[in-house]
């Protein structure tokens, strides 16, 4: 097992006018956004047992085989493959696609360093401006709003489609090519045009609360992030509680989600999985802080390797979960190479917890429900936590 991305969080809507991602945080929207509005996030209908034979994946590689040889596109025909097999995360992907979701692992993104929401009145809001980005260097601001994107209004569009936008994919955009955009702050419009630029992304954000208390968020497990989580717990304050804020996380790398179990537990089982059949187990390194009082925030965007993190806390016993249920994605990808050097990501199993809980079209319950306040109830819990130890 390489641990690459064999519980990312897929991906593919449809060809065309754009790479359309399906990711719940930064690792999904590169270059604009940190959130879905309600119905991109949860879209999908969550169901057990989503996932086609093992052969279905000779069955992707000789359909493109057989396209390129007939001089059709094999990447189409692989996406046909892939609809009839059922595979509901399966997923296609050109040369150039998959190298830049593999950027987008490894922490890199080309786009210009906004992250949005859609508002209740469809208006779409910049919630976050990433410094050193071509957004910071023309003053955009968290709170503008943003009215156009290359003269298209985007207004009442779900935020995949603005980040569609803003990356250019319709263009294959890359470093460099401009995007201009409409914004609007404290009633005055402007224009702006930006220059797109490769940068990094910040997957681990850590903040100290007035108590003591450090809120480690992490938005997706791309390149690094576990080592990051790993070094915020042990400069945290002696003895006080943290908060692992997994909302919106979509997954990521498997490698970095084992490896934040890690500071956390003194070894032992993460989780185990299949893989056609083949029963895996994936364990987490010796010497993590077991004693610091810990409780995880999840919601209905938490999904894939962060589900599979949040099961292990939560089955050995080491957070209290706080939150909404989680999305339910507890299925294991593969790639597979095709003609032209396309990829297909196709489904070979799942995965379960330490006690044996399924996650695939279930998710996982929080031991607190909690979806308002969520915050200040984890603060509540952990002072509860550390007068109990």
């Amino acid at each position: 097992m390489s641990g690459r991305d064999l519980f990312c969080q897929p991906r593919r809507i449809r060809r065309g006018a754009a790479l359309t991602l399906v990711f719940a945080g930064v690792l999904a929207t590169g270059a604009a956004t940190g959130s879905f509005d309600g119905s991109g996030r949860n879209g999908a209908s969550a169901r057990e047992g989503a996932h086609a034979p093992a052969g279905h994946r000779d069955d992707v590689v000789d359909a493109a085989a057989e396209a390129a040889a007939d001089g059709k596109s094999p990447v189409e025909a692989a996406e046909r493959a892939v609809s009839r097999s059922g595979d509901r995360w399966g997923a296609v992907y050109s040369r150039g696609e998959y190298e830049e979701f593999e950027d987008a692992l490894d922490g890199q993104y080309t786009g210009v360093g906004l992250w949005a929401r859609r508002e209740r009145d469809g208006r779409i809001e910049v919630t976050r401006v990433q410094a050193g980005s071509p957004a910071r260097t023309a003053g955009i601001r968290k709170g503008d709003r943003l009215r156009s994107v290359d003269g298209h209004s985007v207004d009442g569009r779900p935020v995949t489609e603005v980040v569609s936008l803003l990356r250019g994919d319709a263009t294959d955009a890359s470093a460099g090519t401009t995007v201009a955009l409409g914004l609007e702050r404290d009633g005055r419009a402007w224009n702006e045009t930006l220059r797109r630029a490769r940068l990094s992304t910040d997957s681990v954000t850590v903040r100290e609360l007035a108590d003591g208390v450090s809120v480690i968020k992490v938005d997706a497990f791309t390149k690094g992030s576990g080592d990051l989580v790993r070094t915020a717990v042990a400069a945290a304050e002696p003895d006080a509680g943290i908060v692992l804020d997994l909302r919106g996380n979509s997954g990521g790398l498997v490698t970095e989600a084992v490896t934040t179990a890690s500071a956390f537990l003194d070894g032992g089982l993460v989780a185990t999985y299949d893989v056609d059949g083949d029963q895996r187990a994936l364990h987490a390194d010796p010497g993590g802080d077991t004693t610091r009082p810990l409780v995880a925030l999840v919601d209905g965007g938490t999904m894939s390797a962060a589900e599979l993190l949040t099961g292990a806390l939560q089955d050995r016993g080491r957070a209290v979960v706080v939150g909404s249920r989680t999305f339910g994605k507890g299925s294991v990808q593969m790639p597979s190479r095709l003609p032209g050097g396309s990829v297909a990501e196709l489904t070979v199993g799942h995965y379960r917890t330490p006690s044996g809980r399924s996650v695939d079209g279930r998710g996982l319950t929080p031991d607190v429900e909690a979806e308002a306040g969520a915050l200040k109830r984890a603060e509540t819990m952990l002072s509860g936590l550390g007068d109990a130890s």
